[in-house]
């Protein structure tokens, strides 16, 4: 993270200032305890500076110390309670509008480049000829081989007008390639594809909650609803790590009547304890729902997940979602520095707080856990089915998670999945349409000539298992003993790994296919074409259609699976504005 520093002069002016504040205002006019503490440790921490700065033997940053300290003390509360400083605004604003001054390109980190991994399609990036797979080597006449992603990242952003230079490598050209590229304001599209599968199922992938959302979904199945005889509606959250509050209720709205209560937060603060319901007359309320969800799905994405849940308003397909169940608000500070604060915790319509994690009870050595399995109450959504809180919507179907092969995983993290893309786009001109286009067995052989002398080294849980058997044995001085034996497993697994290509042929082909075709179709076409292998889409399709099951499942007949305790990962955030 990249901070504006504070001089000295002013970090102590502004330190005595707000230290005034708090003993002219509130404080003042209300003493107390709590009050007095504040003010006391300002004192403390006031003078403590003013001390480093004059006296410590090395010269000190002010201004870093400050951040430090800050970070640290956030760090004690909850992961989504931050320090915003001035140079992070406009990111900030990014996640909640969705919008930003740049060129509209996707960029990553790959050895000692920052490489582009996609234009956006109609960006300035695209129409000025940028393409995947661009190692960029010079902005602006300086040189960024070695810079980091956040260092290019905010030298590609600038205001809408502005202009930026750039010189790029290029699989297969034998010179670099300049270019000059006007800046614009880039919008992410909440929806990146919606269409209808199978003759008369509507789908909506919706990937964010940034302003609009509601109005791009509504208008997304109003069209789908205009041109179809629908029979039901699939809205995609998988992997949506959320966004707005309101923008959730305005979506749901879509689909229940005005005047449902959605969501309730409840904080400490009265002005925090706010009932938000639906406002606007709903566009359907009778066509069947089902809304696919995983891990990734968090906060706005489990309000409205679990108001439909709640509300028996449709079927939730999937596993788990994370778990958060905090509002926060931005705050103003000094120096245009904002703090994003977790003021409330949300409640859906059944009256469950879908938090996993209670940070106010940490454990002595800063750790948290997730809620007991004691402390899980059951809760009824409006037609009398039970659920649960502690931590996510429990999916009314729940399916285990795809997982990939360690050579799959190895293949795709180390790039090379990416680079044969790179390399196959450039050969190849045109390609069938997103929902079209595959892999043969001709092109899996060309890729697998194309990594054989690339370095996809892995290890498996075997391997590792056989590693610490190595470890203790030489400890226990063993080992000479089972040497043999242990040679000859290693070599068995070795050789066993050979065929790892052959054994996960279908799976690094998905992947393969998917990285291809957004070379030439962008994230619409993504979206599309991973819809061709989907388990879950595709039992989403047939839940729609069996009105019976569908039915059942709504008016608590059907059995649900036994509520899973999550293992919960600190990501993403919600905001209310």
């Amino acid at each position: 993270m990249h901070y504006n520093l504070i001089s000295s002069e002013k970090l102590q002016w502004g330190i005595w200032t707000l230290f005034m504040v708090f003993c002219l205002g509130g404080f003042a006019q209300a003493p107390n305890q709590q009050g007095f503490e504040i003010m006391k440790n300002l004192d403390i921490y006031s003078n403590l500076i003013k001390e480093l700065d004059q006296d410590y033997v090395d010269e000190i940053n002010p201004g870093e110390l400050t951040v430090t300290g800050i970070d640290a003390m956030l760090q004690s509360l909850d992961p989504y309670t931050n320090f915003i400083p001035e140079s992070e605004v406009e990111d900030y604003k990014f996640i909640t509008t969705g919008q930003y001054g740049g060129i509209g390109a996707l960029i990553h980190q790959q050895g000692g480049y920052v490489v582009i991994s996609e234009p956006y399609q109609g960006s300035p990036a695209q129409k000025t000829g940028l393409k995947a797979g661009d190692k960029i080597i010079e902005i602006n006449g300086k040189v960024v081989k070695g810079k980091s992603y956040d260092e290019v990242s905010t030298l590609l952003k600038g205001q809408a007008g502005t202009t930026v230079d750039l010189v790029v490598e290029r699989d297969g050209q034998p010179a670099p390639i300049s270019l000059t590229i006007t800046r614009e304001i880039i919008r992410i599209d909440n929806i990146p594809w919606s269409g209808v599968l199978d003759t008369a199922i509507g789908y909506i992938k919706l990937s964010g909650f940034t302003q609009n959302a509601a109005k791009d979904l509504r208008q997304a199945y109003q069209k789908l609803r205009e041109n179809n005889t629908l029979q039901g509606i699939i809205i995609d959250l998988r992997a949506n790590g959320g966004g707005l509050l309101n923008e959730a209720v305005d979506i749901a709205n879509i689909f229940v009547e005005r005047g449902q209560e959605i969501v309730s937060t409840k904080g400490k603060m009265a002005d925090k304890n706010q009932t938000h319901k639906t406002m606007n007359p709903p566009v359907d309320l009778t066509i069947p729902i089902v809304i696919l969800v995983d891990r990734q799905t968090a906060s706005a994405s489990e309000i409205l997940a679990g108001a439909i849940q709640d509300l028996d308003r449709g079927v939730i397909i999937g596993q788990r979602t994370f778990g958060k169940g905090l509002v926060q608000n931005v705050v103003p500070l000094s120096y245009n520095a904002q703090m994003k604060i977790t003021v409330a915790k949300y409640y859906i319509p059944s009256g469950r707080c879908i938090q996993a994690i209670d940070y106010s009870h940490k454990n002595k050595d800063g750790s948290v856990t997730l809620i007991p399995d004691s402390l899980i109450r059951a809760f009824k959504t409006k037609g009398g089915r039970t659920v649960y809180d502690g931590g996510g919507i429990n999916p009314d179907i729940v399916l285990p998670p795809e997982k990939f092969s360690n050579v799959a995983l190895a293949l795709y993290s180390k790039f090379l999945i990416f680079d044969y893309a790179t390399r196959y786009a450039r050969q190849n001109p045109v390609i069938p349409s997103a929902d079209q286009f595959s892999i043969s067995d001709e092109v899996y052989n060309d890729f697998i000539t194309f990594i054989a002398d690339k370095d996809y080294s892995y290890s498996n849980r075997s391997e590792k298992a056989l590693e610490q058997l190595k470890e203790i044995a030489l400890k226990e001085n063993y080992f000479e003993s089972i040497k043999g034996e242990y040679n000859l497993m290693k070599s068995r697994m070795e050789n066993d790994k050979k065929e790892d290509l052959s054994r996960y042929k279908e799976q690094i082909k998905e992947l393969l296919r998917l990285e291809i075709v957004t070379r030439y179709y962008y994230q619409k076409g993504k979206v599309e074409s991973s819809l061709k292998n989907d388990p879950e889409l595709a039992l989403a399709i047939s839940t729609l259609k069996d009105k019976e099951k569908y039915q059942s499942i709504l008016s608590g007949k059907y059995v649900q699976p036994k509520p899973e305790i999550p293992v919960t990962s600190e990501e993403d955030e919600d905001t209310e504005n």
